[in-house]
């Protein structure tokens, strides 16, 4: 029998658990993470407060939780180089951790452009 690509409930069932062991792997590895999870649940009301649509709600939602995807996969990306070179230092190893690092920072930017901009146009 060939894979047709169908993926039943046991598939299903089987991918959500392995998505909550990554979740459960970053936030117990991840001190970022942690923080990054933490400060969501704190601006969690002012983003309620602040949204005056659903647009904004997933905007100002949205940026944040574009931030723990960077996370996560910042996290995938240092585990793996890590695994690979170990205690060795390589030039294309620490380029790859510094892109991660990168990509992270712009994800932040544009948490802090997404509630800056909607502050400003729903305070004013």
């Amino acid at each position: 029998m060939s894979d047709s690509g169908f993926r039943g409930p046991r598939q299903i069932v089987r991918a959500f658990k392995w998505s909550m062991q990554g979740l459960k792997a970053t936030y117990v590895a991840e001190a970022s993470f942690r923080m990054e999870i933490y400060l969501l649940v704190l601006l969690t009301p002012l983003g309620i407060w602040l949204s005056s649509s659903h647009l904004d709600l997933i905007l100002l939602f949205g940026s944040a939780l574009l931030v723990l995807l960077t996370e996560i996969l910042n996290s995938a990306t240092e585990a793996v180089v890590d695994l690979v070179c170990g205690e060795e230092r390589h030039e294309l190893a620490g380029r790859a951790k510094d892109m991660g690092s990168a990509a992270v920072f712009v994800s932040q930017l544009i948490v802090v452009l997404t509630w800056g901009l909607i502050a400003w146009h729903n305070l004013s």
